[in-house]
């Protein structure tokens, strides 16, 4: 699903989406388990990440984490542990994950070949259970136990729990003609997003775990 816009806290909490800040920790927290470092460099260390840290202190942090990023277990669980990271340095890590290629190969195993145009899936109702079950379940709940197992506290959710991600069909434009639109079936684009249940898992320092599924004003899920 095309994200038109991050989700902003109810608590005016700005949602960011700053690679630096989630660098400098990593860095941070890998360069102090080093043994070899000195008091005085790991304090050095710590001065270089401050200000991230500083800057992002309490702030919504929305990280895309894409499906041809999960095809290696140790950066898999690299990836939990820089979440986790976060979480622990007073950030707060949103993590919307993908699957396409999860998606891909449950596809090809029950013998149906997926369509692309333009880039943008073409999700039929069957096609959509497949995508429901890939994303909403087996990689969303990886993700999870990722987490969990370094040390977080993660949910794992869909836009369609609590109807928090709100979409309208989407069609996209024929490259022949510009004028004519071209119908992809169950795909949309985000038109609102409630935070209140981010919020909610905020106050007591979960992190969630997002699949991009959502509903449209028939309560119709889409991709």
């Amino acid at each position: 699903m095309p994200k038109k816009s991050a989700p902003k806290s109810a608590k005016s909490k700005k949602a960011s989406k700053p690679p630096a800040a989630g660098k400098a920790g990593a860095e941070a927290a890998e360069a102090l388990a080093r043994p070899t470092l000195t008091a005085a460099q790991k304090a050095e260390v710590l001065i270089e990440a401050l200000p991230y840290i500083q800057r992002f202190w309490d702030k919504n942090i929305v990280i895309k984490y894409g499906g041809n990023a999960m095809t290696d277990t140790a950066l898999q669980e690299d990836f939990a542990e820089d979440i986790t990271l976060l979480k622990l340095i007073g950030m707060n890590p949103v993590v919307v994950h993908g699957g396409g290629p999860q998606i891909n190969r449950t596809l090809e195993k029950i013998g149906k070949q997926g369509q692309f145009i333009q880039g943008m899936r073409v999700t039929d109702d069957e096609t959509l259970d497949v995508v429901e079950m890939v994303l909403g379940g087996l990689v969303n709940q990886e993700i999870v136990t990722l987490i969990n197992k370094a040390g977080g506290k993660a949910v794992g959710l869909t836009g369609k729990d609590g109807n928090f991600i709100h979409a309208r069909k989407m069609t996209i434009p024929s490259k022949e003609d510009k004028r004519k639109k071209i119908d992809i079936g169950l795909v949309g684009e985000v038109v609102k997003i409630d935070t209140g249940i981010i919020d909610l898992l905020d106050t007591e320092d979960f992190i969630p775990v997002i699949a991009p599924l959502g509903v449209d004003e028939k309560g119709t899920a889409t991709t």
